[in-house]
């Protein structure tokens, strides 16, 4: 199937429940974005700074730009201008950054903390513990140019459906502990990302509202270098 009808038939599967789809769209060429583009999706998101500045500065400029991939401080100056929502801190320094970074661009940052869920090495995150520590810390509590929306976690990558379905859930049950806990006024703590193509529907079923898709709607094939031009 073309990009055009696997973003359409996903979409159709989406709307009915509520939950926000983000395209994966890291390695991908232009024209493919654009197609989703034409498409009708909005959401982009993209794990190499560098590639994201590339594209966002040749795609439409209605684009929301979802940075998914572990972010260095070093890195978040680049799109601090233009970047819609940040899914992977895992920080109070990462977050101090962006904060600053968005005070000098005249912005407020959306932000999702990653939360460490997998039974792997290889996650970034925070656990529980460093979650309540950061939230509770007097640094967070002078930041005032991010927004903290939700939280992100990213499943064990297994065929066992039990382990990822008991992954989702303690983000979930999680996800509402905090809200309740630290955001109760706070209606723009609302976000839940978890799902990837291989598990999405296990997410939506435990409690996700923010999907993020890559090889669904695009295909398997795999640009190893990216270029704009």
């Amino acid at each position: 199937m073309s990009i055009t009808a696997n973003i359409e038939e996903i979409q159709n599967e989406l709307k009915p429940v509520g939950v926000t789809l983000v395209a994966i769209s890291k390695t991908k060429p232009i024209e493919d974005i654009q197609e989703a583009y034409n498409a009708g999706q909005r959401i982009f998101g993209e794990n190499m700074v560098q590639e994201m500045v590339e594209k966002y500065e040749v795609l439409p400029k209605d684009i929301e730009w979802h940075l998914v991939g572990h972010l260095q401080t070093n890195k978040v100056k680049y799109i601090a201008p233009f970047i819609s929502m940040i899914e992977s801190v895992d920080s109070i320094k990462l977050l101090k950054e962006i904060n600053k970074h968005a005070v000098k661009n005249n912005r407020i940052i959306d932000c999702l903390l990653q939360i460490y869920i997998a039974d792997e090495d290889t996650k970034f995150g925070l656990d529980h513990v460093e979650l309540i520590e950061l939230l509770e810390s007097q640094e967070f509590a002078e930041l005032e140019n991010i927004r903290i929306r939700g939280l992100m976690g990213i499943a064990t990558n297994t065929d066992n459906e039990k382990i990822i379905k008991e992954e989702f859930y303690e983000l979930k049950m999680l996800f509402d502990g905090i809200k309740v806990s630290y955001f109760r006024k706070e209606d723009s703590f609302d976000t839940l990302s978890m799902g990837m193509s291989s598990d999405y529907k296990l997410a939506i079923e435990q409690g996700s509202n923010m999907i993020r898709l890559g090889s669904t709607l695009f295909g398997k094939r795999v640009i190893k270098h990216f270029k704009a031009n």
